[in-house]
């Protein structure tokens, strides 16, 4: 895949041995003109030092660069974490000579472990002598903790007759469940659009992509996502409620959605990559809220990994997401296969099964019959693979 990257950005990344040596795992974005900067942060109580760095510095709406670190989440570190992540922050805004505050940090590893400062500190000098055009694709590497696959996508699209780009690349492989999911997501832009524009799109495409994916129910403490908009494109300014709007929101979306299939693709130990489609609910609020109740069920996605159509599982995890229900209504279908008509088998599970088997894509198509709203919830399999990665992530 061709990735596209938006002027004016630049790139490098460094080996600082966080966790341990042998992989790049502090990385640096910088832009070379100020941006406007929009994020969503982690609902969890319990956040990481450096999303309450951001969610302060956020509120100025401006930035220039970014320090992420994989290995350690600097997460329940107490008064010490936030002196470290504001410290990485300084010595970034030193050595390129801009305000502290337009520096944003993120990180992302192990809880409750002290950041490794003596082997940062000088890292970062080096990351910012080393900026180049190219590189978001190490970047990207930089990042992954249990990530098995590096996750870039971009969009080049025409706004009034000036080319503009977004890339993004995100990390994820487990504790995913939306509001948000575990991850950091970083989208680029060069176009020029207002802060109000960035958010509001921002906002819509990560409700239909990250907040959409789940695979094992856990949301972590560092959660961020943050776009950079550097208007160096040079294009008539994107303003709400314009064609510029919709062509520039279509875009970035398309971006957002590619990078959350990523994730759940990757998902610890997973075998399939599942889509949970849920229409004919009485309202979205409950349809999603459906929807997640069968992607987040064990006893769902462990048959799932053994090719079983079990479809009285989906059928209980209905019963207990505490929505209005029909059942004598319901149908499901697995792969296209109808296999509960009305509430009531069809005898179709064998033909399920098989279809299950030949392929790594498998698509739950419920319809409840009560509404006319619906919800789409990317989700995997439930494997040993999940357990013993996460048994062994600490040593």
């Amino acid at each position: 895949m061709k990735i596209n990257i938006p002027k004016g950005f630049l790139f490098s990344v460094a080996e600082a041995a966080i966790k341990r040596g042998g992989r790049k795992d502090l990385a640096l974005i910088v832009s070379e003109a100020e941006s406007v900067v929009s994020g969503l942060f982690t609902t969890n109580t319990v956040k990481a030092a450096p999303v309450l760095v951001d969610m302060k510095r956020i509120k100025s709406s401006r930035g220039r660069a970014i320090i992420i670190n994989s290995g350690n989440a600097n997460a329940c570190t107490g008064t010490q974490g936030m002196k470290d992540a504001e410290e990485m922050t300084d010595i970034v805004a030193k050595t390129l000579n801009i305000n502290k505050r337009s520096v944003y940090i993120c990180s992302t590893g192990v809880i409750g472990t002290p950041m490794p400062m003596d082997r940062i500190r000088p890292c970062i000098p080096n990351l910012a002598h080393t900026l180049s055009h190219k590189g978001l694709d190490l970047v990207a590497e930089a990042i992954m903790t249990t990530d098995t696959f590096k996750k870039v996508s971009s969009r080049v699209i025409d706004i009034c007759g000036s080319r503009v780009t977004i890339a993004g690349i995100a990390k994820g492989a487990g504790m995913i469940c939306p509001d948000m999911a575990t991850m950091l997501g970083f989208i680029l832009t060069d176009a020029n659009i207002s802060k109000e524009s960035l958010d509001r799109a921002l906002r819509y495409a990560v409700r239909h992509s990250f907040n959409s994916i789940t695979i094992d129910g856990d949301r972590s403490t560092n959660d961020t996502v943050l776009a950079f908009a550097n208007a160096m494109a040079k294009n008539d300014l994107i303003k709400t409620n314009s064609h510029a709007y919709n062509i520039f929101a279509q875009a970035l979306s398309e971006v957002c959605f590619e990078l959350a299939s990523m994730i759940v693709k990757d998902g610890e130990g997973a075998t399939k990559f599942i889509t949970v489609h849920l229409k004919n609910a009485r309202n979205e609020s409950e349809a999603k809220r459906a929807a997640l109740s069968i992607a987040n069920s064990m006893l769902v996605k462990t048959a799932l990994y053994g090719n079983d159509a079990n479809w009285g599982r989906i059928m209980a995890a209905l019963g207990y997401s505490g929505i209005a229900l029909k059942p004598n209504r319901i149908d499901i279908s697995i792969n296209g296969i109808m296999v509960a008509s009305c509430g009531l088998a069809t005898g179709s599970d064998i033909e399920a099964q098989r279809s299950m088997q030949q392929s790594r894509e498998i698509q739950l198509l419920v319809d409840l019959k009560v509404g006319r709203a619906s919800s789409k919830i990317l989700t995997c399999d439930l494997t040993e693979g999940y357990v013993k990665v996460n048994a062994e992530y600490r040593t």
